[in-house]
Formats: C-alpha cells, sequence, structure tokens
C-alpha cells in the first residue's frame, strides 16, 4: 500500500522528516518497506531559475539566434544564445544554468553546458515549456510576470514540490490502516507516546459539517434487498456535473501512489477511497434503468459484462448493484461496462456502500478479480464513515465538476454493526508484556486509537472497540495494540533467561525425522518440499466427482489448488515431471509432509514420508555398468532404514497388497500396524505426469513407525565366540508363496540358534510342474554357548522343513 507523505500532511500536519515518519510507523506495526521520491516534474526544475534579459542582439553569424545577457540573481549576468523568435530585452524568463538537466516532454534528457554557438559564448539555456517537461508548447520561450523575483528557483515559482511515497507492507489483519487517514491516526497514537503531547496536532480528516442540498429532485430510487451481503447503502445524486480533467492538485496526489487520472468524477471516488478507505462508485444516472438502483444476487451464470469487456457468468452468490433491467455493477468488486461516467455525463449517482467481507472475498477469488475496492471491501471497511466518505466526494463534485446535489443522502442501515465490548485488567497486560505499564498511558493509548472507554475501574476498563478495528476482538488483541503503539524496544530485556528443560516425544520425534533425512540424504536422495495445496482433479472420478474423505477449500486461491492433499504421491510425480522435462532423469527423492482427510465433518491430519525413485542408481561412469534405481534398490533402502530404527525381519511382516496408485505393492507391518506400502507406480498415473521411466515409490505412515521403533532398544553383545553354521535348502513351493512367508515361519519354528535367513536364488521354468517355482533359502545358526554338532544342526533343517511342508506345502527340490 502506498502512501504519499504530503497527503498524509493533510490529515496531520506534523513536521517531522520522511524518515522519521517511516521510523515511527515501523515501530507501530505498519512497516514502511521503501521510500520514494515522486518529483511532480522529472528533475524537479533543479537548476532552473527566474531570470531577466537585459540585453538581446541579433546573433552576427546566424539571423535565427539572438546573443543575450541574462540576470539570475548572481554576481554576474550571463551570457546566453538563444533560438526563440519571442526573446527580447525586459522579459523575465525561465533560465537553465549550467550544469541543469533537463527533461524535454518528448526526447530523451540533456544537460546544460558552456559552449560557444557559432562563435558565440552561451552559459545557460532560456526555456521553452516543453523543454522542462510542463506542456507541449515550443513557439518560443517561456515569458513569465514581470513583478517575478530574479532567482526565485523554477520550482518555487510554479509550486512544485517534491513529494515522498511510502510503501508499506500492510498485513491481512490491519483493515483500519487501508487509508491515509488511518495511517495518520496510528501516527497521531505514536506521536503521543514519544513527544509531548502539547506538539502533537489533531487529526483534521473527517467531514462533520452540516450538508446541503441544492435542489430536491430524489431522481432515484433504492432498494437494498439483500441486507445480509450489504449491512449499509448509502446514496446521493448530483446534476449539471461537468466531465472534464482534474485539477493539478488532485492528479498530483493519485499520480504519486501510482494511479493514473482519467477524469474529474472518477478521480474523486479514488481520492476518497484512498483518503479514507471507503470505496465509492459513481454511475451514469441516464443510464440506470427504471431510475431504480437495486442491491441483490442474480441467478447462476447470469451473463455480465465488466469494464475490462470480458464478460463473466455470475455466480448466485454475487451481490450485484443493479437496475430496473440487470446488473449495473458487481457489488464492491468492478464495474459493469455500459453504466460508468463517460465524457458526456452531466448526471451522476454516487454510491458509497459496507460489504459483508466474506461475500465480497467470495466473488472476487470465483472471478479472479483483485482490484483495489475489492481488497479494502473484503479485509472489512469502516461501516461508520461511508456517510462522512460520500460527504467529501460531494463537496470535491461541487467544487471541481459544478455539480448540484439534487438528493438527500439515502442512507440504508437497518442493523448497525455493534462495537465490541472488552474487558481489559491491568494486570493481565502487566503479565502479557513482561513489564508494567503506567496506567494513565494505557488509557492514552487506547483513546488515541479510536477505542472508546467505556468505564473505568481499579483493575481495569471495559472498552467498546469500534467496528473498524475488526481484528480486535479479546484482551490479548487489545494489549498488541498497546504494546505496538507503546514500543516494542521500550520493553526491557530481562538479565535472566528462565526455560523448562523437557525431553519429550516431540524432540526425539524430530531427532528421528532428522535422523532418518540424513540417512536418505547419505544415500544420495534429496529432500523436497511441495505444497499442501493440490489439484482437485488427481482425486476426481471417471464422473469428476470427489471422494468425500478429500478436504475441499471454502475459498481456493485457483483451480489449480483447491483442495488439501490425501497423499504425497501426486506432488512426488510433480517433482519427476519437472526434473524429467529438463533433461535430469536419474532422481532419487524423499518428502516429510502432511496429508489430509475428512470423515463427517471431522478433520484429520497424518504425517507421512514418500519416497521415489527412477532412473539410474550413479550417475554415468567408465567404471561398470549402471544399475537401475528400481524397486528392488527402493527395498534394500527402506530395509535398511528400519533395521537403522531398531526392527528386525522377524518382527516385520510382508503382504502383498492392492493399492490404487500401485501396479504391485507390498505392505510392511510391524506389532500389528501398517507402517509403509512400498511398489511399483502403475504406468496408468506415470503416464498422466508425462513421466515414461518406472518410478518406485514407498510410502511411510510416520506416526506408527515411531510407535513401532520407541518400543525398540538396541542391544550390545560380545564378539561370538563360537562359529556359525550355515545350512541350505532348495525348495519346491506354490507361486503365490513369499520368501517373507517362508522367513516368518522359520522365525517362529527356531527362536534360539536361527541367526539368519536369506534367499539367494529364484526359479521357474518349464522343468518345474505347473504353478510352482522353486526357492533356494540359506539359514546361519549358531549357539552362543558352544559349538554346534551336526545332529543339532541336522534337527533344527527337519523342524525348519517339516514347518514349511505342513504351513505351505513346500518339498525338497530333487
Amino acid at each position: 500500500m502506498k502512501i504519499a507523505y504530503s497527503w498524509l500532511k493533510n490529515h496531520l500536519p506534523v513536521t517531522l522528516s520522511v524518515n522519521e515518519v517511516a521510523d515511527l510507523l515501523t515501530f507501530s506495526g505498519l512497516e514502511v518497506e521503501n521510500i520514494e521520491k515522486v518529483e511532480a516534474v522529472k528533475g524537479g526544475l533543479e537548476g532552473l531559475v527566474v531570470g531577466e534579459v537585459i540585453t538581446c542582439e541579433k546573433h552576427p553569424d546566424a539571423d535565427k539566434l539572438s546573443v543575450t545577457t541574462v540576470d539570475v540573481g548572481g554576481t554576474e549576468v550571463l551570457n546566453i544564445v538563444c533560438g526563440a523568435p519571442n526573446v527580447a530585452a525586459g522579459q523575465k524568463v525561465i533560465v537553465a544554468t549550467v550544469g541543469a538537466e533537463l527533461f524535454p516532454a518528448d526526447g530523451e534528457s540533456f544537460k546544460i553546458k558552456k559552449s560557444k554557438i557559432r562563435g558565440a559564448v552561451s552559459e545557460g539555456m532560456i526555456c521553452a515549456e516543453d523543454e522542462i517537461g510542463l506542456g507541449q508548447s515550443h513557439d518560443g520561450i517561456m515569458v513569465i510576470a514581470p513583478e517575478t523575483v530574479v532567482g526565485t528557483p523554477a520550482a518555487s515559482y510554479f509550486n512544485l514540490e517534491s513529494d515522498f511515497v511510502l510503501e508499506i507492507g500492510l498485513t491481512p489483519n490491519r483493515a483500519d490502516a487501508m487509508s491515509h487517514y488511518g495511517v495518520a491516526r496510528d501516527l497521531r497514537a505514536v506521536l503521543l507516546q514519544h513527544n509531548d503531547n502539547a506538539t502533537v496536532p489533531a487529526l483534521t480528516a473527517i467531514d462533520k459539517e452540516p450538508f446541503g442540498v441544492n435542489e430536491l429532485l430524489n431522481p432515484v430510487k433504492i432498494v437494498v434487498e439483500d441486507t445480509a451481503a450489504c449491512p449499509r447503502y448509502v446514496g446521493l445524486s448530483f446534476h449539471n456535473v461537468k466531465v472534464g480533467p482534474s485539477p493539478d492538485w488532485l492528479k498530483q496526489k493519485l499520480e504519486a501512489i501510482g494511479l493514473r487520472p482519467i477524469n474529474n468524477v472518477v478521480d474523486i471516488t479514488n481520492y476518497v477511497h484512498h483518503d479514507l478507505g471507503q470505496p465509492l462508485h459513481a454511475f451514469d444516472e441516464d443510464k440506470i434503468a427504471g431510475k431504480t438502483v437495486i442491491v441483490k444476487k442474480l441467478a447462476q451464470d447470469t451473463p455480465f459484462q465488466t469494464l475490462d469487456e470480458q464478460e463473466r457468468k455470475l455466480s448466485e452468490n454475487d451481490l450485484m448493484i443493479c437496475d430496473a433491467t440487470g446488473g449495473m455493477c458487481i457489488a464492491g468488486v468492478f464495474g459493469g461496462l455500459h453504466s460508468g461516467v463517460t465524457a458526456t455525463t452531466t448526471k451522476v449517482f454516487l454510491e458509497s456502500a459496507y460489504f459483508n467481507p466474506v461475500s465480497v472475498r467470495k466473488t472476487a477469488r470465483y472471478h479472479g478479480l483483485n482490484t483495489d475496492a475489492s481488497f479494502r471491501f473484503e479485509r472489512g471497511i469502516d461501516p461508520e464513515i461511508t456517510v462522512h466518505a460520500i460527504k467529501k466526494a460531494a463537496r470535491l463534485m461541487q467544487e471541481i465538476c459544478g455539480a448540484t446535489i439534487v438528493s438527500e443522502i439515502f442512507d440504508h442501515y437497518p442493523e448497525p454493526i455493534s462495537t465490541t465490548t472488552i474487558e481489559l485488567e491491568y494486570e493481565f497486560v502487566d503479565k502479557l508484556i513482561g513489564e508494567k505499564i503506567p496506567h494513565t498511558t494505557i488509557v492514552e493509548i487506547v483513546e488515541s486509537l479510536g477505542i472508546q472507554i467505556l468505564q473505568t475501574r481499579e483493575m481495569g476498563l471495559k472498552l467498546a472497540v469500534p467496528a473498524f478495528k475488526n481484528d480486535v476482538k479479546q484482551p490479548a488483541d487489545v494489549v498488541e495494540e498497546i504494546l505496538r503503539i507503546y514500543g516494542y524496544n521500550r520493553i526491557g530485556m530481562s538479565n535472566q533467561l528462565q526455560m523448562n528443560l523437557s525431553y519429550g516425544g516431540t524432540r526425539n520425534a524430530e531427532q528421528q525425522k532428522s535422523n532418518i533425512a540424513n540417512y536418505l540424504v547419505s544415500n544420495g536422495f534429496y529432500e523436497t518440499l511441495s505444497n499442501s495445496l493440490t489439484k482437485s482433479s488427481y482425486y476426481k472420478n471417471a464422473e469428476g466427482q470427489l471422494p468425500e474423505h478429500i478436504v475441499e477449500l471454502a475459498n481456493p486461491l485457483s483451480i489449480e489448488l483447491d483442495v488439501m492433499r490425501n497423499n504425497l504421491i501426486y506432488s512426488g510425480l510433480e517433482n519427476i515431471s519437472y526434473n524429467v522435462n529438463r533433461q535430469q532423469t536419474d532422481l532419487k527423492l524423499f518428502e516429510f509432509g502432511s496429508t489430509y482427510t475428512q470423515n463427517n465433518g471431522a478433520f484429520a491430519e497424518q504425517q507421512q514420508l514418500a519416497m521415489f525413485c527412477t532412473g539410474k542408481r550413479e550417475p554415468e561412469s567408465w567404471e561398470g555398468n549402471q544399475q537401475d534405481a528400481n524397486y528392488y534398490f527402493l527395498k534394500g533402502i527402506v530395509e535398511a532404514m528400519l533395521q537403522k530404527s531398531g526392527l528386525s525381519n522377524k518382527q516385520l511382516l510382508l503382504e502383498n497388497t492392492e493399492n490404487e496408485h500401485f501396479a504391485q505393492a507390498i505392505k510392511v507391518s510391524a506389532f500389528g500396524k501398517e507402517l509403509l506400502t512400498m511398489g511399483l507406480l502403475s504406468t496408468k498415473l506415470t503416464k498422466k505426469f508425462d513421466i515414461k521411466l518406472p518410478v518406485a515409490a514407498s510410502v511411510v505412515n510416520w506416526k506408527n513407525y515411531l510407535n513401532a521403533k520407541s518400543g525398540q532398544k538396541t542391544e550390545f553383545g560380545g564378539i561370538p565366540k563360537f562359529p556359525m553354521v550355515r545350512r541350505d535348502l532348495a525348495l519346491l513351493v506354490d507361486k503365490q508363496v513369499s520368501f517373507n512367508q517362508l522367513e516368518q515361519l522359520a522365525w517362529k519354528s527356531e527362536r534360539k540358534l536361527l541367526k539368519q535367513v536369506n534367499l539367494f536364488d529364484v526359479y521357474e521354468g518349464d522343468k518345474l510342474p505347473a504353478g510352482k517355482k522353486s526357492l533356494a533359502l540359506s539359514f546361519t545358526l549358531r549357539d552362543d554357548s558352544k559349538t554346534l554338532t551336526d545332529v543339532e544342526v541336522e534337527q533344527v533343517m527337519q523342524k525348519l522343513l517339516k514347518s514349511f511342508e505342513r504351513e505351505t506345502g513346500a518339498e525338497l527340490r530333487k
């Protein structure tokens, strides 16, 4: 938001420098991000002064040039060669002295230098109006009033003052400061705490003078049908309006804050808008069908042409300003193409209203329109300033446009927006701030911000917070207001630092996340961070409907970000697609993030860890053949991660599972809880993201993983004293029997001597019976108290084989 310093001083005539004002505003919570110097004329006419032509003679070697001597108030007169036909002795003129830079209306800038023109010395330049940017005329030099004092700076003569524009990074909650008046109110409150109160001027903005009507005609009837979306509507009619250019002072104010002057009527509405924070809208009264203004909503998909000449389909929730035949304006957001003020307008109906912020916000988002008006309305303007704003505009219409007021002010305000009553205790203020502030100071600050004190008590205050401070709803909000005006920098720092040391689950969980992230990064993975908002199209079924568990946004920022993500897979595929499209195909990525679901209005958030692999494991090298970063590579990474966390193979259950995102998937569980799903993503899914390479993925339920890990203890033992024994079995099993089934059976059958189970060969072919496959397993045995005998080893192997035969139908391959 831009605030012009000279405009600010119209409300609060301070004598501080612009930098001092910027510091005070920043410390009060209105952070000034930039200060820009604005000149009424480029260059500010620096180096240009009023001069008097003393002598003027024809140039001896050029018929169209004159040689002059000019007094500019210095110790010596200047010799200046001039080509203007109207130059003459005795004239008062504008002189650009040596070193001055001129910015002509057309063409590039240039500097004045001492030179010789056809042999004659020239020590400056007598200027025409187009040469200094004050007009377009080049018929001759500017001749000014003869009584003007020689040596007067040209900027002073033309009353051109440089201005400064403060760019304020306004936070969304500060609707009360979205105007020059609002900023001046805050500045005055700060000055009352930092300056002697007697030197702080009063605010001069609100127009409370009696309002008079020139001629009572009541030309327009006003009907407000939707009072929920429009709690207050104010209107006023003008006749005999002369539409034309605005005066220079008004143009300069608007241009300083980056607005383009259009005509005097529109410029007045923009001026009051940025002056008081109340958007206004001017209609051509002759274009209002039936001479009736109706505030209501129209049917869904009603076509409406806006000022940008686009036809938009209205939502049934859009509040419209209508006439007897249809819509004229999208209330609080954007005007219509056919109802605005033009050069031929002579009658104007002026609107000043308070629209429901939620209604305006929904409409602006629905149509993708972000205007100055919607910016203010959707944050909540001051409902009590609507009449004052239209009065101020009315006086300007009379003064600048020659308008006559032909109606009383129509003010439809059936249910005034009430103030918020807050009980504020001094003890609460001291506790929250951490330092005692004098009670008199608290009272001064509260009153300076426009908050009314209903009752003063020994323990505190009973306050009525006005509607324009719509972010102040509870005592803590009032304390924040007090502290920002009092000054955060005035609160002392304690010499002691007190804290409670706590070793709990949250810290441990974060440490675990860091450990896993470090492990993955050390194995060549890159961490990604994606938006929790995503596209609803990812989740819609063939009929275009969203599943009930998907969380939709009530006010989406865009169509691309209209739901909360339900999983991390789509985010990962977006990242892979982005990289693949930039010739980066060897990818190993992981992401920690939240996913969101709902069930009958109850919302749930779940933490997940997702890992993705595609392409090659390592960069291309001369050392050997590259291996793919495929499912088996990812499976090894996941198993090592689980083992690193203290979860052994004997505690893990691996099962084939069906999953809509995977072509083949395995579910890994521990202690009855699902830890993760991993597998190869379906090609149908990857093709949607234009990914042609196979993608392996794993999605970890982070809460279940932490719970499973928390019960594990790392145990250390000495180096084994006795040797291990390995035995192999080649088993003929049904194709649906998995290695994990056999491994789990082995651990159940032999808990004491069995140390390791491994699969080292798989064979399927025509040499085997139909529906069968061969699995070659190795078993490592050891007794920590003695050396195993052949008899003991054989007993264990027979026990394992019988278990396999009984549970899975396995038999020894012959």
